[in-house]
């Protein structure tokens, strides 16, 4: 369409309307038939989205008990999900042949790491 579009999540008719939250125009006998349309194809793709959560939820029992982890947590555990859901075998995975050129790292990594060895020296063995 010529313009550029923020992401937007995908709501039913509970939400409500945000520049972020797409949702369907209320139903009532004074809607389009381009307003009939939105609303069929929100409705498909909110049904599309809910079926992909099912199965992941089907398959990671633990996004069934997402009580137990705070909401900040939760995006980070359903793409953890994902990716292990659509990950590669492990036989797939391709092996480096060579160690990574020095010029990649970042040197701001190296502190990191230092504070990492540090804070295991002090947390003794174990």
């Amino acid at each position: 369409m010529g313009k550029a579009q923020k992401y937007v999540l995908l709501g039913d008719a509970t939400y409500p309307l945000q520049d972020w939250i797409l949702k369907p125009y209320q139903e009532d006998e004074n809607l389009t038939q381009r307003q009939l349309q939105f609303n069929y194809r929100l409705k498909r793709a909110h049904s599309v989205i809910e079926n992909a959560f099912l199965r992941l939820k089907a398959r990671w029992q633990i996004l069934l008990k997402c009580d137990d982890c705070s909401l900040e947590l939760l995006p980070t555990l359903v793409l953890a999900c994902c990716i292990l859901h659509n990950g590669p075998e492990p036989t797939e995975l391709p092996k480096p042949c060579q160690p990574a050129p020095a010029a990649m790292e970042d040197g701001r990594a190296e502190q990191v790491r230092e504070l990492m060895c540090q804070y295991f020296e002090s947390c003794g063995e174990g």
